[in-house]
């Protein structure tokens, strides 16, 4: 096996995989869902913004990162990197639901525990991203 070859995905691995591919599929769709809310201002979105003092630009901008997350979560080598940044996104998102907002905390912390466990199980293409990027960095 070269440097360049991947070990054939086989067994529990290739499982493994498939779930991570649902799972990926998944947390894209609610987090389509969410950015088309903030686009089109529909509650909650409007109002949660309002009230964290940040407005309309601030909300635009979320569901811009929210589809750019969207669309790398089906690119294999930033899957796991966009769902890092969705672990972090919910993070903030879900005490502000809770305590500001009054609200639950459900849909949050779903898709963050959904983002934690995506980022997990790609975490070796995020390693293998990161040193690439720093091998170029160095070259």
């Amino acid at each position: 096996m070269t440097a360049t070859t991947r070990p054939e995905r086989t067994g529990p691995r290739r499982a493994w995989s498939a779930v991570l591919w649902v799972l990926q599929v998944v947390t894209a769709a609610g987090f389509l869902l969410a950015a088309l809310g903030k686009f089109s201002g529909a509650e909650p979105a409007a109002s949660t913004f309002d009230a964290i003092g940040l407005g309309d630009w601030f909300r635009y901008f979320v569901g811009v990162l929210e589809v750019a997350g969207v669309v790398a979560l089906f690119v294999p080598r930033l899957a796991g990197l966009a769902a890092l940044a969705f672990v972090v996104l919910m993070a903030g998102a879900a005490p502000i639901e809770l305590f500001l907002m009054g609200g639950s905390a459900v849909l949050p912390l779903a898709l963050l525990v959904l983002s934690a466990v995506i980022a997990w199980g790609r975490r070796g293409e995020t390693a293998r991203l990161r040193s690439q990027l720093a091998r170029r960095r160095n070259a």
